[in-house]
């Protein structure tokens, strides 16, 4: 998870500071990400993986937001259903973080890179894919 500062939306300080975590956006873009038809799952690493078989769903998991002097970056780690057109389920995934995350906070986003670490094949019911 992002170490970083917060991000500032709002334009009005009369009435106070809106700030939002880059954790926030990680778990808004995860659950955008897995609304996408085609896409099988989320890369995480071990320890996502233990909190998952401990009733925790990390809706971050497989989502790295990093703060740039330029704006906002967001890298997806995803593993796709066998059959599906990579470029336009990528497309349709970046598609609909963009548009959750201007609906939900405003915020524009420099870029969207979608890192496809996997295929899964029909018939193998194997979520679990750790670094």
């Amino acid at each position: 998870m992002s170490e970083q500062t917060l991000l500032s939306v709002s334009d009005n300080d009369a009435l106070g500071k809106v700030e939002i975590a880059p954790e926030v956006i990680e778990v808004i873009a995860g659950i955008a990400a897995t609304e996408v038809k085609g896409l099988f799952a989320m890369r995480g690493n071990f320890a996502s993986g233990v909190a998952e078989r401990l009733g925790k769903k990390p809706h971050n998991k497989g989502v790295k937001v990093e703060l740039t002097e330029t704006g906002v970056s967001i890298e997806l780690y995803v593993i796709l259903h066998f059959g599906v057109s990579i470029p336009l389920v990528a497309q349709e995934i970046q598609s609909n973080i963009r548009q959750t995350l201007i609906n939900m906070t405003a915020l524009e986003i420099e870029e969207i890179n979608i890192h496809v670490v996997g295929i899964q094949m029909d018939g193998k019911e194997d979520t679990d894919v750790e670094d």
